[in-house]
This record gives structure tokens, sequence and C-alpha cells, in this order.
């Protein structure tokens, strides 16, 4: 955490002041709102909300912009962490979100290495396979979840 936090990264975001730290804080908001919103509607959709609606047509709008939200998050996270990361060593929240945003990484790609996944597109899928995508649509939701909310709390520690 010294080593981010003195690295050039956080000189930036500190001697920059206040607006940038804003600034940033706003844009890490929206790639969290980005993901977290596209999330949501796909995994309700492998929960079985809406099984009316094929599931490779909620897939191939939300998949990109739940990618753009979470690269956007995590390069304005960065910068915001490194702004004062040494002060975030004692905050249990932080223990918290970083593991689940890990677990849900592991989440994504697990997910696409299954073969249901990978047919989605194609076929309509066995009761079997729908169920293998609720499983990981239910632990998606669980992992996104928690590190949002860990987030959120870490600034209340």
């Amino acid at each position: 955490m010294a080593w981010l936090q003195f690295s050039s990264l956080g000189h930036a975001m500190r001697e920059h002041g206040v607006w940038a730290y804003g600034v940033v804080n706003l844009v890490h908001i929206l790639g969290v709102a980005s993901l977290f919103g596209s999330v949501l509607v796909l995994d309700l959709r492998l929960l079985g909300f809406r099984r009316t609606i094929p599931l490779r047509d909620i897939s191939g709008p939300t998949v990109p912009i739940a990618a753009t939200g979470f690269t956007v998050a995590a390069l304005s996270g960065a910068c915001l962490l490194a702004t004062r990361a040494t002060e975030y060593i004692g905050n249990p929240f932080i223990y918290i979100k970083f593991p689940a945003i890990g677990l849900g990484i592991l989440n994504v790609i697990a997910l696409n290495l299954l073969p249901a996944w990978k047919q989605h597109k194609l076929r309509d899928l066995s009761s079997r396979e729908q169920f293998q995508l609720t499983v990981f649509g239910g632990l998606s939701l669980f992992c996104w979840l928690t590190a949002i909310s860990a987030g959120r709390l870490i600034g209340y520690w």
C-alpha cells in the first residue's frame, strides 16, 4: 500500500487537488453503475427472471457494457486508492471488497468456460445447463453486491 501511495500515480492524485479526486470518484461511480447495472440485468435473467426473453438477447448488450464498466471502475479505483492507500490498511471493508471482486472475476472466467455459456447463443439450453447458469448468476450477484457494499462502507470506517 505504501508503494502505491508514494507512486507517481499517488503523487499525481494528491497534487491535482480536490477536483481531480472528485472527478475520478465520479468516474468510478459511473463505472460501478455500468458494471452492476449490466450484471444485475444479466444475472436476474440467469436466475430465471423474464425467461421468455432469450438469453442471447440479454447477454449481447450487457456483457460489453459490464466489461467496460469494470475496466473504468478498476482504473479509477486504483487512482482513488493511490491517493491515501496506507490509511486503508486497518479498514476491514477493504479486505472484504477485494476478495469479492476477485471471486466475481473468477466467476466470470469460469462461466465463460462452461459449454452452456458457449452454446447459449446457438441453441436452446437443457434444464441442467440452465441450472448451471443459474448457479453462476446467483454467485455473481452475491460477489458484486458484496464488493459494492464493502466499497461503500470503506468511507465510513
